[in-house]
């Protein structure tokens, strides 16, 4: 198993990523997590873990700026559980719940890719290629209509042609 990645936090705030021995950034955290990697944050002087506390600084930057994921409403809702005699459970819940929203929306990209293949290019493709055999469809039922008017018009004036 992988050890897991190591970012100590300093008194002035800053973040030391001892895996590749640089400082970085807020965002640069933000991006191990997107890109799935395994890390805690520890206080650099008392070996304190401080992962949650910088996971919960990044959503907030994160609401600040652009479009909110939270609405106020919903930010009251869950302050109001804390202390509650649900508190225990509501955790465990909105993680279940997220679970099976990412699950789902795994299963409909999945089934997306499968129905428009892998790429714009390729439903643009498959679908130029349906409309030139709908029109050649019609173009040979068009044919053969006009051919069939012309067969039963010499049939029934043998003398022209």
């Amino acid at each position: 198993m992988a050890q897991v990645r190591i970012i100590k936090k300093y008194p002035n705030r800053r973040l030391y990523d001892t895996e590749i021995s640089s400082y970085i950034t807020l965002e640069e955290v933000r991006q191990l997590v997107v890109d799935g990697e395994e890390f805690e944050v520890r206080d650099a002087k008392t070996g304190e873990e401080l992962t949650r506390s910088v996971l919960l600084q990044i959503i907030a930057e994160h609401e600040e700026r652009g479009q909110p994921m939270f609405t106020t409403q919903l930010l009251s809702q869950v302050i109001r559980f804390y202390g509650d005699s649900l508190q225990g459970f509501m955790g465990g819940y909105l993680e279940r719940s997220l679970q099976v929203f990412l699950d789902q929306q795994q299963q409909f990209r999945s089934q997306l890719n499968t129905m428009l293949g892998q790429t714009p290019w390729s439903m643009l493709n498959d679908l130029t290629e349906r409309n030139m055999d709908m029109w050649k469809s019609l173009q040979q039922g068009f044919l053969n209509a006009a051919a069939g008017t012309l067969k039963n018009a010499k049939d029934k004036d043998p003398g022209k042609s």
